[in-house]
């Protein structure tokens, strides 16, 4: 393996400029400087901000500073709080329909059937996933009115679905079958086998968005399959762009959309050091994220 390496002593606020200045980054005003790392911890602001303003190991890329830093790090919390209300009108929209359609097909205490699932160590899973998260929402009135009044204290799949994180949601949905994954889509206009991979695609950004974490610039684990027309326009599935086309299509009936949109460009015109292609966006990335 090599030499491992040892870990930096602790800096004091100081001593963090110092060392931002010594890598060539332009400090001007020190008092804010001070502010923000106060605030912000270098690890957050400075070590995820910088990429591409330096090399590896190297010094700053002349001319940068340290207020366009702060700049990226602002772009980022308002890109992440106008895309998770729209994740939450998925994420409703989709525990409403899944629950409505399983709760008709295999009735309301149908999921604990590992028959009317594709895989039964999943379902398995499932289970125990489903009772730790009814033991930390026991004291919500509704899940407490179910333990204590109905037969079984169990929860209908009505109920259930709103004490289910996306994650999980994601994953009752991929454990269906085929046949039932279809119906739901097609509430959607899409096909199964894209809703099951832009459900696991959106639930990594929703907790990126939840867990305050970075959206500009970052490469996304979880991918989502995207229609042909993106990919032969060279749009990639691993950044925020391809996703944010994903959410599009879910939410094809909201007239708020465009508006969002146009929140997405007021905050390139406001935040001039962001670069777009960072994330994916191309430079007709509007025509492609609106509504017609």
């Amino acid at each position: 393996m090599g030499d491992l390496k040892k870990h930096q002593p602790p800096m004091t606020i100081e001593e963090q400029i110092e060392n931002l200045k010594s890598l060539g980054l332009t400090v001007s005003d020190e008092n804010f400087a001070k502010k923000i790392l106060n605030d912000i911890s270098y690890f957050r602001l400075v070590k995820a901000y910088s990429i591409n303003l330096k090399p590896k190991n190297g010094n700053y890329i002349a001319q940068t500073t340290f207020e366009q830093l702060v700049d990226l790090y602002l772009f980022n919390a308002n890109f992440r709080q106008i895309i998770f209300p729209e994740i939450e009108k998925i994420e409703v929209n989709v525990r409403c329909r899944v629950a409505n359609y399983f709760g008709q097909q295999y009735g309301v205490l149908g999921y604990l059937n590992a028959n009317n699932f594709v895989r039964k160590e999943y379902h398995t899973e499932f289970l125990a996933d489903i009772r730790e998260e009814i033991r930390r929402n026991s004291r919500a009135p509704f899940v407490r009115n179910f333990l204590e009044n109905y037969e079984g204290g169990t929860l209908p799949i009505y109920a259930l679905v709103e004490i289910f994180s996306f994650g999980t949601l994601s994953k009752f949905y991929k454990n269906m079958h085929n046949n039932d994954k279809r119906a739901v889509a097609k509430s959607f206009g899409i096909g199964y086998t894209y809703m099951e991979s832009w459900l696991e695609s959106i639930s990594y950004v929703r907790n990126i968005c939840a867990h305050y974490g970075r959206l500009y610039n970052a490469k996304l684990s979880k991918t989502p399959i995207l229609y042909k027309e993106y990919t032969q326009a060279g749009i990639g599935n691993n950044r925020i762009f391809g996703v944010l086309l994903c959410i599009k299509h879910l939410l094809n009936h909201d007239t708020h959309w465009n508006q969002f949109a146009d929140k997405i460009e007021m905050l390139f015109d406001k935040y001039e050091c962001v670069q777009i292609h960072t994330m994916g966006f191309p430079q007709n990335w509007k025509e492609l994220l609106q509504n017609k």
